[in-house]
């Protein structure tokens, strides 16, 4: 595990963190006969003089850092980075909750093969802002997915994302070289995901089920603190980034939505976005997220980072910094933006305290706008 300086929440208040299970809440469908529990994180606001004297957080358990060398054959020296104290995340276990206060709630789910709290940074910093933030960790699917009675389990290595692999990979170098309008680019990534990748499509009723059941926890255990009269925002990297516009296309509970660079895999068929939604995306991605511009009742917002990788939209960007997978664009600057446009939307769309986001186009990153088209 290599020494990283992890960025710093900027806003008014210090961030809390816990865990909670849900157990038991349907027949696992990659393991029949067992059942599929839920493993979620929780960052919420919490005073700063609350947090004065308390120890940090763990960023990542040993089961992680070994799922991540599983997986991704990278050197992972996590007793190293105990000693040195690099294992730490910018907020506190158990922290006292705001007395008498209720935070809108943004719902996060972190990409295919990357862990519960693969993009922390982005979620501390929204938390810090006033926003309370549960992360759906999806088992099998995750690196590790850790669950509070102290069982955990690692990434599937059988899984077949794309099949054929070899027609599938040059049909996907083909797809990013496309050009057209983006009815046609839909249509063209809708083909393609029906033809090479009918596994993905399969698991987005999944990871939505497991969203379900972390918020229906929620509701239940969590009403002092979370203000769900708000409705709630959805935002996710990759994979979840795509159940996040599911959520947001499927329940009327969800009122605004972000997608990180995620692949819209899933039968969509004729369904009609009709709340706010924003799609983050690189340029090696942008022909297969078509469909967010297509179909609306309300704005849709594109921001096109420069100089970035699919996985420089997480935490690797900091903990495995190689260009050729996070990107060149600088990681500081890539969180500093990425923070900006969740914080710029959710404060319009879910807190309402402005009517619109002020998106302005940087050397960084450059915003079109979607008027609706239904």
């Amino acid at each position: 595990m290599k020494k990283v300086n992890k960025p710093v929440p900027t806003g008014e208040y210090a961030v809390g963190t816990f865990t909670y299970t849900v157990k038991d809440v349907r027949e696992e469908a990659m393991k029949p006969g067992t059942m599929r529990s839920v493993a979620a994180r929780v960052y919420y606001p919490v005073l700063k003089a609350d947090a004065e004297g308390l120890s940090k957080s763990r960023y990542m358990s040993e089961n992680m850092a070994k799922g991540l060398q599983k997986t991704f054959k990278v050197p992972m020296n996590y007793k190293k980075a105990e000693e040195e104290g690099d294992n730490l995340s910018e907020c506190y276990t158990d922290a006292k909750h705001v007395p008498d206060r209720k935070f809108p709630l943004i719902v996060f789910s972190a990409g295919y093969s990357s862990f519960r709290e693969g993009n922390s940074f982005l979620c501390i910093e929204m938390a810090s802002h006033g926003y309370a933030v549960i992360c759906v960790d999806h088992s099998m699917e995750a690196v590790c997915s850790e669950f509070d009675d102290g069982s955990f389990l690692y990434y599937n290595n059988k899984i077949k994302q794309m099949e054929p692999f070899l027609g599938g990979l040059i049909a996907s170098i083909k797809l990013i070289k496309l050009k057209g309008s983006n009815e046609e680019l839909w249509e063209a990534f809708d083909a393609y995901q029906k033809k090479y990748r009918a596994f993905l499509m399969g698991r987005l009723e999944e990871w939505t089920g497991d969203t379900d059941a972390a918020i229906g926890y929620a509701k239940e255990n969590f009403k002092d603190f979370i203000d769900f009269e708000k409705g709630i925002g959805a935002s996710g990297h990759s994979f979840g980034g795509n159940a996040a516009y599911a959520l947001c296309a499927r329940n009327p509970e969800y009122v605004c939505g972000v997608n990180i660079d995620g692949g819209l895999f899933g039968n969509y068929g004729d369904e009609i976005l009709k709340v706010p939604f924003l799609q983050i995306s690189c340029n090696d991605n942008e022909n297969v997220v078509n469909r967010v511009y297509l179909r609306h009742t309300e704005t849709v917002y594109k921001a096109l980072f420069k100089d970035m990788k699919h996985m420089g939209f997480s935490d690797m960007k900091y903990t495995i910094p190689m260009k050729s997978v996070s990107g060149k664009l600088d990681a500081n600057l890539m969180h500093e933006n990425l923070c900006k446009c969740h914080l710029e939307f959710f404060d319009a769309y879910l807190k309402g305290i402005k009517e619109a986001p002020d998106f302005k186009n940087n050397d960084v990153v450059t915003f079109t706008e979607y008027a609706p088209d239904m």
